[in-house]
């Protein structure tokens, strides 16, 4: 059958294996570099890929496009971010550079409860509008899946509000979005004394997510100053009773048991994990539960310490490298500078990043038969990048280096605009 489009000529082809699983370990630096590729589309489809001469699947209506000089990889994967947020925390920032850490600027009621109180006090509407314009800006850099987690209300009308954004931005834009219900995202100063009644509020409203079809995973904040391990494994132990899926924000600020719930209860990711010890690495690598990093938050923090990629991998874990776009701790919808800060820091290699941001973190958000390779069958979405190879899209960094980006087989962005006809 002739193909509806054919992408030809690419320096380069980065093509994710997916032998059913994410990528552990040794797997994470295997790939297959196409030369001189091509890739075929059909009915939003990918057809097939391939080297030289495409012509066994063309015939007088098949769109052919040149992409000589260029590097193209499956749709990036931007698979922990806050999307959806009112106001903005700059007023934070001559603070952050004074010295004044993220947990002193929480207890002095800015940080997420500043984000909190501005989230409240938008309309749908308004967060509606903030949200797109960040979504779009992660399209331009080559993003076609995102994970969202509510988290910026902490009362049932918000976080309905903030997941309904949700639902609507993937109805009205041609990105997949991935919806994750985070009410236990902080403490309110009424409950710092005892958080527990906060958490048995957080489990009642989980029915509610789940009869309205809000979200698919529950994330919880288990780390120093906000929810324990014993709280955070009670929230998660009653999300996955009724069917979501599991996700912990752990060892960020400290250790204090974050990644062994994770493993515990079979999270699907532990998520930044600067602060793990040796110790759960090895029980997240048996559990086999996704480490999910984010560079771009450690350098916004201006810290010294990154998340230990290499022992990670080297226990036979699986891992991501995301943005965790949001207003305080990482304002940024730029992928690709994560990707590049998980070479310059992680010290991951290209091939590694690249199936972090690809395959690894298509299993992250549950997409992996649609999403994350270019297997035959799977969506065609790809990202072209004008680069003369895959390892000068890593080099090269704090750039936009994607020209044109296809979402289920059409073009949304190219010259790093959007498609709007």
């Amino acid at each position: 059958m002739a193909a509806d489009r054919i992408l030809t000529h690419f320096n380069e082809l980065f093509c994710p294996h997916d032998p059913g699983h994410p990528l552990y370990g040794s797997e994470m630096n295997e790939a297959t570099v196409l030369k001189d590729a091509y890739v075929a589309f059909a009915d939003g489809k990918i057809q097939a890929i391939g080297e030289g001469d495409p012509s066994a699947y063309v015939d007088e209506h098949t769109v052919i496009e040149d992409y000589s000089g260029k590097v193209a990889t499956p749709g990036l994967i931007d698979c922990h971010t806050h999307l959806v947020y009112g106001g903005n925390r700059a007023h934070e920032f001559a603070k952050k550079l004074s010295g004044m850490s993220y947990l002193d600027i929480l207890a002095e009621g800015g940080g997420i409860l500043s984000t909190l109180n501005a989230t409240r006090a938008s309309s749908f509407d308004e967060l509606y509008d903030k949200s797109r314009k960040l979504l779009e800006q992660m399209m331009i850099h080559g993003v076609t899946s995102v994970e969202a987690k509510s988290g910026y209300g902490l009362n049932w009308e918000t976080e309905r509000r903030q997941m309904e954004v949700v639902r609507k931005l993937n109805e009205d834009l041609p990105v997949d979005l991935v919806s994750t219900f985070m009410g236990a995202h902080v403490i309110p100063p009424e409950y710092k004394a005892n958080p527990d009644p906060l958490i048995d509020q957080i489990i009642a409203m989980l029915p509610q997510v789940k009869e309205e079809g809000l979200a698919e995973f529950v994330d919880v904040f288990c780390d120093d100053g906000v929810y324990n391990a014993q709280q955070s494994k009670r929230l998660l132990e009653a999300a996955k009773d009724l069917g979501f899926g599991t996700r912990i924000h752990a060892d960020e600020i400290a250790s204090i048991g974050g990644s062994a719930v994770a493993a515990e209860v079979g999270a699907v990711s532990a998520e930044h994990l600067m602060m793990i010890t040796d110790e759960d690495i090895q029980k997240l690598a048996k559990a086999h539960v996704i480490g999910n990093l984010l560079p771009a938050t450690t350098f916004s923090l201006m810290e010294d310490t990154y998340a230990p990629a290499r022992k990670m991998m080297d226990a036979g874990m699986a891992i991501t490298v995301t943005t965790d776009s949001n207003p305080g701790s990482c304002p940024t919808a730029n992928l690709q500078f994560a990707m590049q800060l998980g070479c310059l820091y992680l010290r991951m290699t290209p091939i590694e990043v690249l199936n972090a941001v690809t395959v690894n973190a298509a299993y992250s958000i549950n997409r992996a038969a649609d999403v994350g390779s270019l297997d035959p069958g799977k969506k065609a979405d790809l990202t072209v990048f004008d680069c003369p190879s895959l390892d000068y899209l890593l080099y090269y960094f704090a750039t936009n280096h994607a020209v044109a980006v296809y979402k289920n087989g059409a073009c949304v962005v190219r010259d790093r605009q959007l498609v709007t006809e």
